[in-house]
């Protein structure tokens, strides 16, 4: 079944897209939480992995076009995508396709991190960028990190997704929030990384979020599921009580990168903090 879900949001139109499924360690996604906790959420297969989705974002805003993410890199190879269970179900491209886009329609290019899971569709094949006519925005912490890998972060930083980028002088580098349209701001959001930043849409009286890797799927919302892979784990906690709060006040629809079934979500409030509750893809509230 096409993922291509829609929602209207005060009057942008937003659109979720995928680049296909993968999967990662369950226990490296979930962190200090026992596998009794989480596979109730997020089944394992034989190899404790995870289902996930690459899910990049359109918003149609006035007459310009963003795509928040790019997809998954494409040229890793047969042990690359054994590696990471990878499936092309879908392509980030086939469903610009559908609301008739070609990549060379897109503004605004948001890097939210230059993880390859995220920024890996910002070059073609040739290392020629793949939205030619977009400013591709991404905080200057994390393209400093991205220059300057370490032990810890190198694996996640593919230099072909975004050194042709910088080269060809398409990065617009911004520093905190910064609002790049009217109603449209990018925010930072550390934990996962030190650059990573999300993206809020307020139009009208909506407003929407998406996430990046402060809460990768629904099933992290809870504040202590946080991922392994996050270099500064408390930092992502302090992060997000400071703002799940303020979106959950706010009625924001929520999106996260990788949620392998849902696109549109609301937070909820219990007794221990915070779920995420999907929405329909018809835009019901």
């Amino acid at each position: 079944m096409p993922w291509l879900k829609h929602r209207r949001v005060g009057e942008a139109d937003v659109y979720s897209l995928t680049d296909g499924q993968f999967r990662l360690d369950g226990g490296a996604m979930f962190g200090s939480v026992p596998k009794v906790l989480w596979e109730r959420v997020a089944p394992a297969d034989l190899d404790n992995r995870i289902r996930l989705r690459i899910n990049p974002l359109l918003i149609r805003l006035g007459d310009r076009n963003i795509l928040v993410e790019t997809g998954m890199w494409d040229r890793g190879g047969p042990k690359f995508e054994d590696m990471y269970a990878l499936e092309r179900d879908e392509t980030v491209f086939r469903g610009l396709r559908e609301v008739g886009l070609d990549p060379e329609d897109i503004h605004l290019v948001v890097n939210t991190h230059l993880h390859f899971d995220h920024c890996g569709r910002n070059t073609g094949l040739t290392g020629e960028p793949t939205f030619p006519n977009a400013r591709y925005v991404v905080q200057r912490r994390e393209l400093e990190d991205a220059l300057h890998t370490h032990e810890r972060n190198r694996a996640s930083y593919i230099p072909e997704t975004f050194m042709p980028i910088l080269d060809a002088g398409l990065f617009e580098v911004v520093e905190g929030e910064t609002e790049l349209l009217p109603g449209l701001s990018v925010l930072p959001l550390p934990g996962h990384n030190l650059g990573q930043q999300g993206v809020v849409l307020r139009s009208g009286a909506d407003t929407l979020v998406y996430c990046a890797d402060l809460v990768p799927t629904l099933a992290h919302a809870p504040y202590p599921y946080i991922m392994g892979y996050d270099l500064y784990p408390v930092t992502t906690l302090e992060t997000r009580k400071a703002y799940l709060p303020v979106w959950h006040e706010e009625g924001a629809v929520v999106c996260t990168p990788h949620d392998p079934d849902v696109a549109f979500a609301r937070l909820v409030e219990g007794k221990r903090g915070y779920t995420l509750q999907g929405l329909d893809e018809a835009g019901a509230p």
